[in-house]
């Protein structure tokens, strides 16, 4: 009786890390941004598609993928959050930033957030005002020349 009850819960444990291992994972093809589709129905795979290639760090690749997201919604499209890889991690971009995770439903990174006109920039860079939300900062203009 013991040994079934053992080889039940050495079945269960395997079984367990099998499903584990069967997790999504962005692939690690160097330099190359993807666009990741999640799958249609539940269980489906999601589908990957190349957005751009010889990107030499994640944040460009994050670059590429916001450029793609403002083109598709200046052409009528309403999609606000899209999923990226690059190097084995996944990009989240949505309207709060970009944040950066090893899984599809795992923890994330966040990595860039969005100023008060709406660019991406590293959060410490962003002046905020009292209630916390950013504020777009810009330069002041020359002085007028002397007469």
């Amino acid at each position: 009786m013991r040994a079934l009850l053992s080889t039940m819960i050495l079945g269960a444990a395997t079984a367990g890390l099998a499903a584990c291992t069967n997790a999504f994972e962005a692939p690690y093809d160097a330099g190359v941004c993807y666009y990741v589709v999640p799958g249609e129905t539940e269980g489906e795979a999601p589908k990957l598609n190349v957005v751009a290639r010889d990107q030499p760090q994640i944040e460009l690749c994050a670059a590429r993928l916001e450029e793609m997201r403002v083109r598709f919604l200046r052409m009528g499209g309403t999609n606000r959050e899209i999923i990226g890889a690059y190097q084995g991690q996944f990009i989240f971009i949505d309207p709060q930033g970009v944040k950066f995770g090893k899984t599809l439903t795992g923890a994330r990174f966040f990595a860039l957030a969005r100023t008060g006109d709406g660019r991406l920039a590293v959060p410490g860079a962003i002046v905020r005002d009292e209630d916390g939300r950013p504020v777009a900062v810009a330069e002041n203009p020359p002085a007028a020349p002397a007469q």
